[in-house]
């Protein structure tokens, strides 16, 4: 006879292994009698089929997975669902600015935008190797560590990480093998749904298991939504580097933009947007602080394992097998997506110019899907090493986010600026931040935050693009401001 405990674990581990499945087969069923021609917008666009519903499934699951229910919990403060709450301004940037260039342009990446407001093509390459560089080496491997960790923490330290990240891989992998983004969205919908309403039903039960206070033992800091200027978010950066930083994410960010670009009209694909933003304002804040805070009052500080150890010690065998089947999903689905537009960045920009004509995007994004997974494994246990999963992700994310941003900034403002202007503005950028990064010497000097910095590494950039194309150029930028976005600047387009 089994005892009580390995009864528990039985049938934590059934749980989670029957609704896994029972979400692959959800997916099977949605996707499997859609048309498949192996063009880029079938494989990368989902055939431009996606309805609102599904733009804003895929949308929330893309973004939200381990990194955040790890990442954000494991600071163990309030403060940092500020994150989360400004994802908003970079959702409206994207449905009412974005989302109808994408459109005009009928773009498949966000480097179209920019070939087509530039006079060449090198700026395309060069950002389309920036977001394949960054998902290589950060996005794809911070998923399946942090994801493998929450497992780990779930169903004990019997089995390595390395083992748990490698299974979220290869079935992560498998969806956009042989589903493309159709079958990526999806699964972000059908697991959403079931990881949100779990999420939100942790929260309940922590904040139960504490009698519902939060604050008795509990440090104020760690309660505080006004940040320290000592803190992870000062408060005054709110109002300089963090509405850019959620603007570069969510609007000009391939791993998103590509969801909202898989409808079948600018209108479907807003009402996903917006969507995503009620979801974003209404329910995740909560998920991903909450629970770090209770952690800490019950087991201290321990960072990136609190959410793991909360989720065994507040729910039932069974529940926790359910909600370690909707993580799974959600870092499986999140790893899915990156990697599907990872492909479509090399398929689009680089293959089709550089190696030859694609005939069909299914069998290239296969072989390119094995490639980067095999790639995103080996990097994984760079990530253990990390003080923090979530702030060492925001850190990175500014060598590459503010220089393109700038890219953006000055191609859709100004006109008469060369692709080689914008390179220049691109490469300040990331010598200028990664000297702020990884030269402490020169940050001390600084003396201010990083997302202080990541406001003067934008602006000093489209500063060096427009200087580049007037001085080392002859070329005089002429300021368009907002006409481009009303419709009004077509010709020059």
């Amino acid at each position: 006879m089994y005892d009580t405990a390995e009864f528990g674990s039985l049938v934590q581990v059934g749980v989670f292994a029957g609704l896994t499945a029972l979400v692959g087969l959800l997916t099977w069923l949605k996707v499997r009698g859609a048309a498949r021609d192996g063009s880029e917008k079938d494989v990368y666009l989902g055939g431009k089929g996606l309805t609102w519903f599904f733009v804003a499934g895929s949308i929330t699951l893309t973004n939200l997975s381990t990194d955040q229910l790890v990442g954000m919990n494991g600071n163990q403060m309030l403060l940092l669902a500020w994150w989360e709450i400004a994802g908003f301004v970079g959702l409206m940037a994207l449905a009412f600015v974005f989302v109808p260039l994408y459109y005009r342009y009928n773009c498949t990446t966000v480097t179209e935008l920019l070939e087509r407001r530039y006079d060449g093509r090198s700026i395309r390459t060069l950002i389309s190797a920036i977001f394949i560089l960054g998902n290589l080496l950060i996005y794809l491997p911070a998923a399946l560590y942090s994801g493998g960790l929450f497992l780990q923490s779930l169903f004990g330290e019997g089995i390595p990480l390395l083992a748990f990240s490698l299974g979220l891989a290869l079935v992560g992998a498998a969806y956009t093998v042989f589903g493309g983004l159709r079958a990526v969205a999806v699964m972000d919908t059908f697991s959403g749904i079931g990881i949100l309403f779990l999420a939100l039903v942790i929260v309940f039960l922590a904040l139960a298991a504490v009698d519902f206070d939060i604050v008795t033992g509990v440090p104020a800091e760690r309660l505080s939504m006004v940040g320290a200027a000592d803190s992870p978010i000062p408060f005054h950066t709110l109002f300089t580097g963090m509405a850019f930083i959620q603007i570069f994410y969510w609007s000009t960010n391939q791993n998103i933009t590509q969801k909202a670009m898989a409808a079948p009209t600018v209108r479907e694909a807003q009402k996903g947007v917006f969507a995503a933003a009620a979801v974003r304002i209404l329910v995740v804040p909560p998920i991903v602080v909450v629970p770090g805070v209770v952690a800490y009052k019950l087991f201290g500080d321990v960072g990136d394992a609190a959410y793991g150890r909360l989720v065994a010690e507040v729910l039932p065998s069974w529940l926790s097998g359910a909600f370690a089947a909707m993580v799974a999903a959600a870092v499986i689905t999140t790893f899915s997506a990156v990697l599907n537009s990872t492909v479509a960045l090399y398929s689009v920009d680089f293959h089709e110019r550089f190696v030859g004509e694609v005939k069909n995007h299914w069998k290239l994004g296969a072989i390119m899907s094995v490639l980067a997974t095999a790639l995103a494994i080996v990097m994984v246990p760079v990530f253990q090493n990390a003080e923090s999963i979530i702030n060492l992700l925001q850190q990175l994310n500014g060598l590459s986010s503010m220089p393109i941003l700038s890219a953006f900034i000055v191609g859709l403002l100004f006109r008469n600026v060369a692709a080689r202007s914008a390179i220049a503005g691109v490469v300040w950028g990331i010598a200028l931040y990664g000297l702020f990064t990884f030269n402490e010497g020169f940050a001390a000097s600084v003396g201010i935050h990083y997302i202080d910095f990541m406001v003067v590494t934008l602006f000093t950039s489209v500063a060096a693009a427009l200087a580049f194309n007037r001085f080392a150029l002859g070329r005089r930028a002429e300021w368009i401001g907002f006409a481009l976005f009303r419709g009004e600047d077509k010709a020059a387009a």
